[in-house]
């Protein structure tokens, strides 16, 4: 394996246990040498940490020589305060919140400085609308707004907090999904907007943050995977099988093929590459019809 990461420091956000790309990531990152951080949405931290002590992840934690993942350490994050005077009194009242202060994105990048003086990569691994199951035009303004909070603007809020401790030759990535272009029935609440506004922010925060600390800025739009969070949506099995039977390679999505395409984007390999959306998808995207509608079936067959 190529360690080309050794003696740099990755934080990835929003891993919160071993589905989902967050993980595949940050193990990819592991082992090609990074120290890895991750920052933990609060209510869920405790869950987390019990089942890594629990070694509920020790399968998941297996490299290619055998050995585990480690994790350096973990910092509880709500990734929609930038700072403490934002946070509600209902929060901050919260025992959840209270047994893990200095969760706002300006505390933890704060104590990361304390803590390992500079960072080299971020990973942003955060979606969440609370109307994701609605339609558009029956989303409210609370729930689009939050959309794009929690989705959209976080990542905004960590290029301004972290670019001042990035390393030189330092990368952010996010996560992205083909709703941002494309209709996809179902995937609601504005998430399909607020995908559509991290694209355009990764361009501009890589012409910004560029020029600013030397630092590159990309995205990855990941293909379909049954992740916690995407079940969430209701209809990732069919998304799923739909990818499979209509894109150009006909096979399942590894979550393992996203953490080596972040570990790309983040290694010195691509000090060329920023602005990009990087397209992980089995080339769904590229698809201009459905190879199962009945319309193309005689096509298809010859």
């Amino acid at each position: 394996m190529n360690k080309d990461l050794n003696g740099k420091i990755a934080l990835v956000v929003g891993v919160g246990d071993d589905q989902g790309y967050g993980w595949p990531i940050a193990k990819e990152l592991y082992e090609r040498g990074a120290t890895i951080l991750l920052a933990c949405w609060v209510p869920i931290i405790k869950i987390f940490t019990t089942s890594w002590d629990q070694g509920k992840f020790e399968e998941s934690r297996v490299l290619s020589d055998g050995t585990l993942f480690e994790i350096e350490k973990v910092y509880p994050i709500d990734a929609v305060y930038d700072h403490p005077s934002q946070v509600p009194d209902d929060v901050l009242n919260n025992k959840r919140y209270q047994a893990h202060p200095g969760f706002t994105i300006s505390e933890v990048a704060r104590q990361i400085e304390e803590d390992y003086g500079r960072l080299d990569m971020v990973v942003h691994c955060l979606a969440n609308g609370p109307e994701v199951k609605n339609p558009l035009l029956e989303t409210s303004r609370e729930g689009y707004l939050a959309a794009i909070s929690s989705s959209s603007y976080s990542f905004v809020s960590f290029v301004q907090h972290f670019g001042p401790i990035m390393n030189p030759g330092g990368a952010f990535l996010t996560l992205t999904y083909l709703a941002s272009e494309r209709v996809i029935p179902g995937y609601g609440g504005g998430m399909s907007s607020a995908k559509a506004a991290l694209e355009s922010d990764t361009r501009m925060l890589a012409y910004e943050a560029g020029k600013k600390y030397g630092i590159r800025v990309n995205a990855i739009s990941a293909g379909a995977l049954a992740s916690r969070a995407a079940r969430a949506i209701g209809f990732i099995d069919r998304m799923i099988n739909y990818s499979k039977g209509n894109g150009p390679l006909e096979k399942d999505l590894e979550a393992t093929e996203i953490g080596k395409a972040a570990a790309f984007l983040l290694s010195p390999d691509a000090s060329a590459v920023t602005g990009t959306i990087l397209y992980v998808d089995n080339g769904i995207h590229a698809m201009g019809c459905s190879l199962d509608s009945p319309a193309f079936w005689s096509t298809v067959q010859n």
